[in-house]
């Protein structure tokens, strides 16, 4: 079964946190070359620090690395061999002729909105009527529920399309079919061993596609089917304008960024930063505090945008997120966009509320540092934040961490519905089939998983977690360093880190060293919690910015050795660079 909780999501709402060093800071750094990075980046139009990192990336031919730099959509892979990819574009097409009723139905996170948000538009550009729905945490959960088919049903479709969603859901899709309705599946989830009673079931990771590219997820599939009923009509209409939304499901949904998803997000970016951006994305630019003119980065969309998106779909109505991302005019945009805000306020004070009190039940139970994996239920706690909770118990606790919202049913009988989270090497989906015969239902990765449970089995599910979920042995690798910003390599430049975009899965963004830099200044911001610097390099100024490293600012001298991310300043602006730090030294 396939997990889609958001709390599967491994996008959280803020970046990772890092505890910061007060003592010799160690670390290892990739062999350098300095004159071949010099000549590759002559070759590119880059830095020779960035030109390093697309070295240590197997980039050293400079027809190659421009290629990489440089993504064009012409360049896509062949969608030709897409399983059933023509079947789904014929009927949609014929839909479209007949100006019959098309129910595009979507998940409730970010890529299934989006997903649903594309498809709805074209089709309804293409001539046929569209009502679009999304699920509902609250009523039906994920995917394509019970409760989910009787709401489509409402409208009389003759033909429905699941997005982020379906490849599990046999029964509905068999009553849906019965019904004398075509169902067609756009999906990227696990692909079930039971044939799917659907007219039509796009998903790369099934054993017949011969789609190429397997890294797509729904809302690159949507665009892609997109393409394929355009081409059934012949019709001339200009499918760029939704490259906006696939970046924001692709990075939300924290697919792979290479290959095609690479050249599309690539694109989406731009369109993100455009002053001509739909008015969703303008609404959404200003609540994140992103300037007109500046840049948007893959960044942006996974802690600026993406939490902002998948908060009504946590705490209330996902409808709401489709209406900011279809919105029509500013003023309604900004409307919806205000009411995100709220609730994405209450996400966050109902997150910080939900993990304070799961790391106190957890320390009485277990101590400070527990030595196998943990659970910690509660009454009261929101189900909508336990996944962002149980990665905060992670990050404090370093083990395997389950977090159950306890909720009464209508029939008097006390639930729960849990998200987890593990630190890198514990398969946690496996984890779980040890205890399935505890849970009412269950699902998801190795990374994340979703689950069911009655409340009278949590304390021995809790005992068979921490019995099949010991402590991961402590990590003994230093932090690894892509460039040293010494000798021949100085800052990258705003463009060069640009280029390197999207930079996330499968294209981890660079980690740079800047050792015994100058200190200019020292402040402490956020009541007490981060560190906020101002360096020297040479001859540029840089502001370095360390999350919850507000301890270490009595420690720092003159100089200090840091090591992070590299991003352009978005309050500066210009080619101001900000450093976010991993590790630090004083």
């Amino acid at each position: 079964m396939t997990l889609h909780d958001n709390a599967c999501n491994a996008t959280s709402a803020e970046p990772p946190r890092f505890a910061g060093r007060s003592k010799q800071l160690d670390y290892r750094v990739l062999p350098a070359d300095p004159q071949a990075a010099s000549e590759l980046g002559r070759a590119c139009g880059l830095g020779a620090a960035a030109a390093q990192v697309l070295l240590h990336r197997g980039f050293d031919d400079p027809e190659r690395a421009r290629s990489f730099l440089d993504p064009r959509l012409g360049e896509l892979t062949d969608p030709t061999p897409m399983v059933d990819r023509e079947a789904a574009a014929e009927r949609l097409a014929h839909a479209c002729r007949r100006n019959e009723l098309v129910a595009v139905f979507g998940d409730y996170d970010v890529d299934g909105t989006t997903s649903a948000a594309i498809l709805s538009d074209v089709l309804e550009a293409l001539g046929a009527r569209v009502r679009t729905f999304v699920a509902n945490r609250f009523e039906g959960g994920y995917g394509f529920s019970d409760a989910a088919l009787d709401r489509v049903l409402s409208c009389s479709p003759t033909l429905i399309v699941t997005c982020d969603c379906g490849s599990s859901d046999h029964e509905r899709l068999a009553k849906a079919r019965a019904l004398g309705i075509d169902v067609i599946v756009v999906d990227h989830h696990l692909v079930p061993k039971e044939p799917l009673p659907a007219l039509a079931f796009l998903n790369p990771h099934r054993p017949d596609c011969g789609f190429a590219y397997k890294g797509m997820c729904s809302a690159g599939l949507a665009f892609n089917l997109s393409a394929a009923i355009r081409a059934k009509l012949g019709a001339k209409l200009d499918l760029r304008p939704w490259l906006d939304l696939v970046a924001l499901g692709t990075v939300a949904d924290v697919a792979p960024l290479d290959g095609d998803n690479r050249t599309l997000v690539r694109a989406g970016l731009r369109l993100l930063a455009s002053p001509n951006a739909r008015p969703g994305v303008q609404a959404l630019r200003e609540l994140a505090g992103i300037r007109p003119g500046r840049a948007v980065a893959a960044f942006d969309i996974a802690f600026r945008f993406a939490p902002r998106l998948n908060a009504p779909g946590r705490l209330a109505d996902p409808t709401l997120t489709l209406q900011l991302l279809r919105a029509k005019s500013l003023v309604e945009a900004r409307a919806f966009a205000a009411r995100v805000e709220q609730i994405n306020d209450e996400r966050k004070a109902t997150e910080q509320r939900t993990t304070m009190e799961a790391i106190e039940q957890i320390e009485r139970l277990h101590g400070r540092r527990p030595q196998h994996g943990v659970v910690a239920a509660g009454e009261g706690w929101h189900r909508g934040v336990v996944g962002i909770s149980a990665a905060r118990l992670v990050d404090r606790f370093d083990v395997p961490s389950i977090v159950i919202s306890l909720e009464r049913e209508r029939d008097g009988s006390l639930v729960g519905h849990g998200s987890g989270r593990t630190p890198d090497g514990f398969h946690l989906h496996r984890a779980l089939t040890e205890s399935k015969e505890r849970l009412k239902r269950f699902g998801g990765h190795a990374a994340a998983v979703g689950l069911t449970i009655s409340a009278d089995d949590v304390e021995a599910f809790r005992d068979d977690f921490a019995r099949v979920a010991p402590r991961p042995e402590a990590g003994t690798a230093l932090p690894v360093v892509d460039v040293e910003l010494t000798g021949g390599f100085s800052l990258p430049s705003v463009d060069d880190l640009a280029r390197l975009e999207p930079l996330g899965e499968a294209n981890a963004a660079p980690v740079f060293a800047l050792p015994h830099v100058a200190v200019e200044d020292v402040r402490v911001v956020a009541d007490g919690q981060h560190l906020k610097l101002r360096l020297r390099h040479g001859k540029s100024e840089l502001h370095a910015f360390g999350r919850d490293m507000a301890h270490l600012a009595d420690t720092i001298g003159k100089t200090v050795t840091v090591l992070g991310e590299l991003r352009p300043d978005g309050w500066r602006g210009g080619e101001a660079l900000e450093l976010s730090i991993h590790e630090l030294v004083a």
